[in-house]
């Protein structure tokens, strides 16, 4: 049965407490990391800086984050710890961007960091407001709402503040609702060509009468692609692809040069994109059929045109008039999006193949991960009665989703099997590891970001050997989680911390115990660590030693640099922690290292592991090679020799492979031949 919003409420006002009592949070920052995890997630916004400041003068603001597109997405929050659903009226929505608006404009023209303190972060947002001024040119501002949206206002037409373009962006508990219930997908766009642009797009059907899907040809401006861009930003862009434009992040110099010099040729020169839809409406006329709105435009292939487009057109202030760009578009039922909108993506960004698939949550190494959290079983704490597992969310929703159809009963059994806190993402995993295995400034450089480093990596070392991705290595990816979530609570609770930077901090902390560590060939003591499934007392003191130094270091960034959140985006923050830690190793307790173990022990432990790996993954290979019958695989051996797509020892291999069950390949020939059917399958041999 469907849930109401009344009752989605009181779920997550519950979720909510617990959250902040597990994080040891107040509950209003628990709230706008909540919320503003969900539009992370779903790509509405880049990132988040929590930053709470509130002044007599009608002044408020809870959050902000600076984008590499200009703009500035800022946060405020309705939140009361109401015990009751209540409404949120147009009154109290007006208001509340009222003070938003007043907290921007006195940044900017009234200099208002003067009269704030230089360690707090809102002393650095206002500070970077009126220094950048030209840099910043679109705000976006974020109402993020406990209470449910009066019906009579759904939105706010977009404006200016002191000059700069402002969007306004009411979530509520209703939206909020729609947004977790829609199987973690992101909020469509709907996009009105006429009434945006005045114009339809230019097609041609190319469906030729498909009940599947239809799919068009079509032209369009290269002003138009490059507005929508700059409303929507990465909004506009499929997952992957945002990804990638995360990871690379360049105008494309050949873009360029012909938007600069021979715009009328970019259409003969590109390639143009591929996009996908939901649905559309077309008209036709004197001038053929037009595209005239299109519901949840996602562009799959073609990011980086769209984005150089963009920035060439801002930068270096030139007219798009002549440039066209060629789009082949697809209507996808959103029932089929997820499973063929990652291929269509895949499959059209062919000059990146291997690194684009891993960032779907269906390649190998995400369903490994998986499969080993549904099936390892945590030791249980010290004072517990049982074991729990912890449950990687592969694709968004999945945890929801899978206690949506269970009982009272059955859901409180599930949670004591796999408990809320023990959940974590692929964004999640990928912040946990690359605090310890990359540059910590990674994570600071918000979710999207940091996943897309730590995607290309995986890729890399899954193709050299997908063994080392072990049951040791997921129970070491449990161990970096629980030292993350338990350095979150830690840094709360010191006496030191003034309510600013902690994710800053906590990235930074880890890393220094990690690179201490390194210095003296040692490592933490996971296997105590997993065992006990809580941190030993001389870590805790490790990384609360370590939190300080970071934040005494932080917190003085170098002349000319106001906001300590930027500040630990750079490289130098890092190498400046780094040449300092041979003298902080020093002031580490000696319980800790007395606790640690060499890094020959976890080498071993590794080891160990990958061949074990490689023998299950023998196993389950022999299983599927011996699943298929002799007669296909001769079909696949005469078939592959016919197109010359064999290599002398798979020829050899799948000769045995046709005596089955007479002859059985080994676990290491089965390994070859999964790979043979792969590429079989690739080069459209039925079998």
């Amino acid at each position: 049965m469907e849930q109401t919003t009344q009752e989605f409420f009181h779920d997550f006002r519950q979720e909510l407490m617990a959250g902040a009592e597990a994080n040891s949070a107040f509950q209003l920052a628990e709230f706008m990391e909540a919320v503003a995890g969900e539009l992370i997630d779903t790509g509405f916004v880049e990132g988040f800086d929590f930053c709470h400041f509130r002044a007599q003068r009608g002044m408020r603001v809870d959050g902000y984050w600076f984008n590499d597109e200009g703009a500035l997405d800022l946060f405020i929050a309705d939140f009361e710890s109401r015990n009751e659903l209540a409404s949120l009226t147009q009154t109290d929505v007006v208001s509340a961007f009222k003070r938003l608006t007043n907290f921007f404009d006195a940044s900017r023209t009234k200099e208002l960091f003067k009269e704030l303190e230089e360690t707090a972060p809102e002393y650095g947002l206002s500070r970077q407001i009126a220094e950048r001024k030209g840099l910043i040119r679109r705000i976006n501002c974020h109402l993020l709402s406990e209470r449910a949206l009066s019906e009579r206002l759904q939105s706010l037409e977009d404006n200016e503040i002191v000059g700069v373009p402002a969007t306004y962006h009411i979530w509520d508990i209703s939206r909020l609702q729609r947004q977790r219930s829609s199987r973690g997908q992101k909020e469509p766009l709907d996009i009105n060509f006429v009434e945006m642009f005045g114009q339809g797009i230019p097609s041609l059907p190319a469906h030729l009468g498909s009940d599947s899907y239809k799919s068009y040809l079509a032209v369009i401006p290269g002003e138009i692609l490059s507005r929508l861009y700059g409303k929507y930003g990465a909004r506009l862009l499929e997952q992957n692809v945002r990804s990638f434009l995360q990871a690379r992040g360049k105008v494309n110099k050949g873009i360029r040069t012909t938007l600069l010099t021979e715009p009328e040729m970019f259409f003969s020169y590109n390639n143009g994109i591929t996009a996908t839809a939901q649905d559309l409406e077309t008209l036709t006329d004197e001038d053929g059929l037009q595209i005239i709105r299109i519901k949840d435009l996602q562009i799959v292939n073609g990011g980086q045109t769209t984005a150089s487009l963009y920035h060439t057109q801002r930068k270096d202030k030139i007219s798009l008039e002549k440039v066209f760009v060629q789009m082949k578009l697809s209507v996808i039922d959103s029932e089929l999006s997820e499973k063929i909108v990652p291929r269509i993506s895949e499959y059209a960004n062919t000059q990146n193949r291997v690194n684009a698939a891993d960032f779907f949550s269906n390649t190998p190494f995400h369903i490994r991960i998986e499969e080993f959290s549904r099936r390892i079983w945590a030791p249980a704490q010290q004072g517990a009665q049982r074991e729990t597992k912890w449950f990687y969310e592969r694709a968004r929703g999945q945890y929801a989703d899978a206690q949506s159809k269970l009982t009272p009963a059955e859901q409180r059994r599930y949670k004591a099997e796999y408990p809320k806190p023990q959940m974590f993402t692929k964004t999640d995993l990928a912040k946990f590891e690359n605090v310890w295995d990359e540059n910590p400034r990674w994570v600071n450089l918000g979710a999207q970001k940091n996943f897309a480093k730590y995607a290309a990596r995986i890729g890399r070392e899954w193709k050299n050997s997908p063994e080392q991705f072990s049951e040791h290595y997921f129970k070491r990816a449990i161990v970096r989680a629980m030292i993350f979530r338990k350095t979150e609570k830690l840094v709360s609770v010191q006496p030191w911390y003034n309510g600013g930077y902690r994710a800053n901090i906590v990235a930074y902390s880890i890393a220094v115990i990690n690179e201490c560590c390194k210095q003296r060939k040692k490592t933490i003591d996971h296997v105590r660590v997993w065992n006990s499934q809580e941190l030993y007392p001389s870590l805790i003191d490790g990384l609360a030693i370590a939190a300080k130094f970071v934040s005494d270091d932080i917190s003085q960034p170098p002349q000319g640099i106001s906001n300590i959140s930027e500040w630990c985006k750079k490289e130098a923050c890092w190498q400046r922690i780094v040449a300092k830690i041979p003298g902080f190793v020093k002031t580490i307790p000696r319980e800790f290292w007395d606790d640690s173990v060499s890094v020959e022990e976890l080498d071993f432990e590794a080891k160990s592991a990958k061949k074990i790996q490689l023998i299950d993954d023998g196993i389950v290979a022999q299983k599927t090679v011996c699943e298929l019958p002799a007669n296909k695989w001769a079909l696949i051996l005469r078939e592959g020799q016919a197109r010359n797509i064999l290599t002398p020892k798979e020829i050899g291999i799948l000769n045995i492979a046709c005596q089955i069950p007479f002859k059985i390949p080994s676990e290491k020939q089965s390994i070859i031949l999964v790979a043979v059917l792969k590429k079989a399958k690739g080069e459209g041999i039925a079998f």
